[in-house]
Parts: structure tokens; C-alpha cells; sequence
């Protein structure tokens, strides 16, 4: 009978040891949030979607990228003409969206979707059809599984301060021992000569272009051009300002624009490779506010344009691009537009790494002198149209033909424009990727969004450590006291055993 119940006891005690190491050291529940920003760009549309903790740091949330979706077709802009289709072209990616994030989170999803220049200048050259088409997108992303946020045009100033917090995130700028633990680019942050510094970002789309850091000293000089943002418990004062009509392809069409006017039906023009030929209509030229200041009475209703393939002829064109003659302040970019002095490291993305990348002028283990870039770019645009064919016949037409124009225009931009010389050239970064995450807007929106989504408590084991602990302890006295009785009664003379019996 002894027996029977000091077996009991023993094997109650070891169980209940067990199960309350199983129970409080199981693995917890991973607390993620998702959220879902698409960049509604003048040429195309992008769905990204990102995952954060739901325990936030500093009162923002650590967000990483986790997929990302580039919807067929033109940019939203592009339906201008057939309102209806635009909300029915992000369908595909939305759908993606839902395989990605678990179905029993879909609902507390929040979903956003951000228009940038291409609806800026929709907007200016028919209101009635911007508002027709954001409309269309509202209704496809209600009718969507997620929790619909708002679809609307972000501003330039807003694009701008929203890239230069992806580029320090990304870089590490504001949590650098975490991003160095998620990364292998651990050794490219150290190559850095300001790590200790934010970055400074920029950025070129399709239709504007935007110059974004934290000036060294503070200037009562155009406030407007201030933005302020707190993260992980830090304040930050940057300087932006966004240059609408000048991203690359909007900058094409006035510089054709201005080389029109001087024009007869046919326009030989540098920036194109010799024996490159294209006929553009005249009324699709102006027909934007970038270009109708331009507008006049033609005797033909197209353009027949001939490639020349001369990139310093190309430069001088693209200069005029950029008004240098006026400025009422201490220093000025261009078009008379405040600038303090350039400070620290910049990160390129978007156009500015497609074009330098297809130029293979991206490295950041030898970073390329200005010289070797103007260099590079020139021999590109002296090569003939169809050896430039041949040679990447994989890459469709309109963009093959336009690189050797972008890259001279991204020369004279960042050279003549920002005016980043020789001495300071290799502190501009052209990214891509940083880790799995794109360099863009949309992140550093979602962080800043982070910033109103309240944190919730964290997954806490069942019992509290010192209950924890307290419990083990009783348990292993129990199972202790239940051997050392065993062991006296089965090794203590028999008289005692008799006695206890």
C-alpha cells in the first residue's frame, strides 16, 4: 500500500514537472501586424506589402517588406480616358496581397494607397477625371478583404520626406544595431563616411524629382521647405523640395517641347543614338501642364525626329532645362528654389539606380568618379541605333531608346542642378534594394503611419517567473521528499520497516 502511494506521488510530481516546463517555455505566438501601401506612380502602379511587430519600439513600429506586386498596365493616371478601368487594374495584386497576409488578419489590414506626380498633373489638366479615377481605386480597395485607409494624391514635399525616412531606415540610420543583425550589409554601412548621420535622399520618377536631407545649419530661410518627423524617439528637421515636370519623362517632353519651337517637321536631336527614328504627334506634346506654357499654332500636326547621338550637344539642350539666373536666397538648386549647402550622403533610388544601372555605374565597392560617368554615358550615346538594338534586344523599345537621354539628364540634374561636383560625387549612393526591401516612399510611409497605430501588449507566458519558479520548486521538493522517503524505508533495519508498517 506504501508502495502504491509512493509510486503515485512520484510520478504526479514528475508529470507536474514537466508540464509546467512544457507549458511556460513553449514557444510564444508571433504578434505580426501587415499593412499594405501601393505607389501609384505616373507610369506604373507597385503593391508592397510589410509586416511588423505588434510591441513597437520607441513608439514605431519595425517594419520590413515581405512582398511586392507591379500591376499591369500604365499608371492610375493613364485611365484619364477610361475612369472605370482604374480601380479593376490593381484586382491581380490584390488578390496576391491576400495569399501573402494570413486570411484571419485580412480584415485589420490597413490598406493605402498613395498617387504621386502623374495624378499631381492629372489633376491640374482635368480635375473632373483625376477625381473619377481615385474614385474607381476607392471603390476596388473597399470592395477588398482589408481595412480600406484612404486613396489619395500625396504631395511632393510629402514623397520626398517619406523616401529619405526609407533611406535611413534602410541604411541603419535609426536603429543601426537591429538593421546590422537583420542584413549582410553590415560591411557596405561601415564603407559610409557619415554612418554616424542621416542620409540624404534622392529621388526621380517619371514626372518629378525630389531632393530630400537634413541641412548642417538651420536656416529661417524658406520655412515652407522644413518638414519635421519624430522616430524611434528621436526629432528630425529635413529640408525637401519636390521639382514637378521634372522627372525624366516629363523632362523629355519639354525639352522636345522647346526644341520645337525652332523647329521645321523634322528635329534632329542629340539625345537619341544615330539612326534612331520616332514620330510624335504634336497635339500629345502639349497636352499636359508641363508643356503648355509651350503651345502654339503648328503648320504640321507631327514631329519626325532623327537621332544624332551627341551627348555634349545633349547637355546643352538639357540645360536649359534648369533656370540658373535668379535667386533671392543665399544659395539656390534651380528655377530660383532655395538650397542649403548639400550635406552628408545620398542615397539615388528609383530612376536614378534604373538608368545608372543599366549604365553599370552602381558599384558600391569602387564607386565611379563624375569624370568616368560623363564618360561612360557619352560613349553610350555615340553608339549606333542598331548595334544599341542589337545588343539589348531583350529590353522594349520606347526605354532603350530614352536611356542615353536620362542619363545625361540625371548629369545635369545632380551636376548643374543640385550642383554636386567631382569632390562630393562619390558620396551619391545609387540603390536599388537594401536587404529585401525596395528604396522608395512607401516604407517610410508605412513607418510614420506605425506611429498612429497603437502597440499592443505582448504574448507573455502563462505564469509569471517568479510563479515559475516558485511552482518548480514545490514540485521538485515533493518529488525529492517522496525519494528520500523511499530510500529510508527500503534501507533502514527491518525493525523500523516492521515498525512503519
Amino acid at each position: 500500500k506504501i508502495l502504491f502511494i509512493l509510486g503515485f506521488l512520484s510520478a504526479l510530481a514528475v508529470i507536474a514537472l514537466i508540464a509546467v516546463a512544457v507549458t511556460q517555455n513553449k514557444p510564444l505566438p508571433k504578434n505580426i501586424k501587415y499593412g499594405i501601401v501601393l505607389d501609384a506612380g505616373s507610369s506604373h502602379t507597385n503593391l508592397y506589402v510589410y509586416e511588423w511587430p505588434a510591441e513597437k519600439e520607441n513608439d514605431t513600429g519595425v517594419v520590413q517588406q515581405v512582398e511586392v506586386c507591379k500591376v499591369e498596365g500604365p499608371g492610375i493616371s493613364g485611365y484619364s480616358h477610361a475612369t472605370e478601368e482604374a480601380g479593376p487594374s490593381l484586382a491581380q495584386c490584390l488578390r496576391q496581397a491576400e495569399e501573402v497576409i494570413p486570411s484571419n488578419q485580412h480584415q485589420e489590414t490597413p490598406v493605402y494607397l498613395g498617387a504621386t506626380a502623374g495624378m499631381r498633373l492629372l489633376s491640374l489638366e482635368n480635375k473632373n477625371a483625376a477625381d473619377k479615377v481615385l474614385s474607381s481605386v476607392e471603390k476596388m480597395l473597399r470592395s477588398a478583404p482589408f481595412n480600406f485607409q484612404g486613396a489619395r494624391i500625396i504631395s511632393g514635399e510629402e514623397e520626398g520626406a517619406y523616401g529619405w525616412i526609407t533611406i535611413n531606415y534602410l541604411l541603419g540610420n535609426f536603429k543601426q544595431v537591429l538593421y546590422q543583425q537583420q542584413s549582410g550589409w553590415t560591411k557596405f554601412l561601415h564603407s559610409l563616411k557619415s554612418i554616424s548621420e542621416t542620409s540624404g535622399a534622392l529621388d526621380l520618377g517619371g514626372a518629378s524629382t525630389q531632393i530630400t536631407f537634413v541641412p548642417n545649419e538651420l536656416s529661417s530661410e524658406s520655412p515652407e521647405k522644413l518638414l519635421y518627423f519624430r522616430l524611434y524617439g528621436k526629432d528630425y528637421r529635413v529640408y525637401t523640395h519636390s521639382f514637378l515636370c521634372y522627372g525624366k519623362d516629363q523632362a523629355l517632353q519639354k525639352k522636345l517641347a522647346g526644341d520645337l519651337q525652332a523647329s521645321i517637321f523634322s528635329l534632329l536631336d542629340p539625345c537619341f543614338h544615330q539612326g534612331y527614328q520616332r514620330t510624335i504627334n504634336i497635339s500629345e506634346l502639349f497636352k499636359n501642364p508641363c508643356t503648355s506654357d509651350k503651345r502654339k499654332q503648328f503648320p504640321f500636326s507631327q514631329l519626325y525626329i532623327q537621332g544624332e547621338g551627341d551627348y555634349q550637344k545633349c547637355r546643352r539642350n538639357i540645360q536649359k532645362l534648369f533656370d540658373k539666373t535668379s535667386c533671392s536666397y543665399s544659395s539656390c538648386s534651380f528655377n530660383g528654389i532655395y538650397l542649403p549647402p548639400l550635406q552628408g550622403d545620398f542615397g539615388a533610388f528609383s530612376a536614378f539606380y534604373f538608368v545608372m544601372n543599366f549604365l553599370n555605374l552602381t558599384s558600391e565597392q569602387s564607386p565611379v568618379a563624375l569624370d568616368q560617368v560623363a564618360s561612360t554615358v557619352e560613349s553610350f550615346c555615340a553608339r549606333p541605333w542598331h548595334e544599341v538594338k542589337t545588343a539589348y534586344h531583350q529590353i522594349k523599345e520606347k526605354y532603350l531608346s530614352e536611356y542615353c537621354f536620362s542619363g545625361a539628364y540625371i548629369l545635369s540634374l545632380l551636376e548643374n542642378g543640385y550642383e554636386f561636383t567631382e569632390k562630393n560625387w562619390q558620396r551619391i549612393h545609387f540603390l536599388g534594394k537594401i536587404g529585401s526591401s525596395d528604396a522608395g516612399w512607401t516604407l517610410g510611409y508605412m513607418l510614420n503611419l506605425t506611429n498612429m497605430i497603437p502597440a499592443e501588449e505582448p504574448a507573455v507566458p502563462p505564469l509569471s517567473h517568479g510563479s515559475y519558479v516558485g511552482l518548480m520548486v514545490l514540485c521538485s521538493l515533493v518529488l525529492v521528499s517522496v525519494l528520500l522517503f523511499a530510500w529510508l524505508l527500503f534501507h533502514k533495519p527491518k525493525c523500523l520497516q516492521k515498525g512503519i508498517v
